[in-house]
């Protein structure tokens, strides 16, 4: 198998790959930026070239055949070398042009990071910035981004790391919900309050939970998992939410409720693989990131 797929054109295998892990021609072609059609084409013409049906077509999508399944693995092989050849590549390059792939998450790439990129913008014209906001982790080795703005350290091989500092965490609530509802003293009268909640996210109530309190998801008045969506819903006065405590200091009528409370602050990390960290857009962007990030962290 290693041998037929060696002498298929990697465009090809790409379009395998992405049918095989999406289960889908549509969702493949959004994947790969390629048209359904010629997704389905390239598929017919992988297929003629190994003289072997590789996708049973079902009502629900494309399930790989057996032989299909056998060719999983040496195709992934060869994705993880094609972008090993390109962080190799790309790596050597010495000027300060092309694209940066950003991901950081949809809260941070919202709130934190279009002043920092608009000052990379300034600084480096010649460097683009493709930014992908993503509460999911993207893989660095695999090219899906360059660099990645984390809450965690990344524990990934050949992918350098640095931690920036730390996010506090509050609670708050806005003036015009204040006024209707009354302020609580303390947190055990929390209970009493509409809270702004995560919909599939337990975090809040574990958190509150740690706190001593009884909290599940009745006390959530509104629940909403997009993060900034959520932050949009306390500033507008649906009830009292958690929040990153810089954000919310300079948003007026924010009020925040028991400063006291310790809650475990967010750790931000930047990531990139090795093979690029000398690359000098790649070195730009990093440093003018960590600039403007340790602006936020303590």
């Amino acid at each position: 198998m290693d041998k037929l797929i060696s002498s298929i054109n990697w465009s090809l295998v790409q379009a395998y790959l992405a049918v095989a892990e999406t289960g889908s021609l549509s969702d493949a072609a959004r994947s790969l930026g390629r048209s359904q059609p010629t997704l389905g084409r390239q598929i017919k013409q992988i297929e003629a070239a190994l003289q072997a049906e590789l996708f049973l077509r079902h009502p629900r999508g494309l399930a790989l055949t057996e032989t299909g399944a056998l060719l999983l693995e040496p195709a992934r092989d060869m994705l993880k070398a094609v972008k090993a050849l390109e962080l190799a590549a790309d790596g050597q390059s010495q000027k300060l042009n092309g694209t940066v792939r950003l991901t950081a998450s949809e809260f941070v790439a919202h709130h934190l990071l279009p002043p920092i990129l608009a000052q990379i913008r300034q600084t480096a014209p010649g460097v683009q910035i493709t930014l992908l906001p993503s509460d999911t982790s993207e893989n660095l080795l695999f090219r899906e981004a360059d660099i990645a703005v984390r809450m965690f350290r990344s524990e990934q091989l050949d992918i350098v790391t640095k931690q920036l500092g730390e996010i506090g965490l509050g609670i708050f609530a806005h003036q015009s919900y204040l006024e209707r509802r009354g302020t609580p003293q303390t947190p055990a009268e929390l209970a009493g309050h509409d809270i702004v909640g995560y919909h599939k996210n337990d975090q809040i109530i574990r958190g509150m939970r740690q706190m001593g309190l009884t909290a599940d998801e009745n006390w959530f008045g509104v629940q909403c998992d997009n993060q900034t969506t959520y932050w949009e819903l306390v500033r507008a006065g649906c009830g009292i939410g958690f929040s990153q405590t810089a954000l919310a200091d300079r948003t007026p009528d924010i009020v925040r409720l028991f400063p006291d409370v310790p809650i475990p602050p967010l750790p931000v990390w930047l990531a990139a693989p090795k093979a690029l960290q000398h690359t000098p857009r790649i070195r730009h962007v990093w440093d003018t990131l960590e600039a403007g990030l340790k602006q936020h962290v303590s």
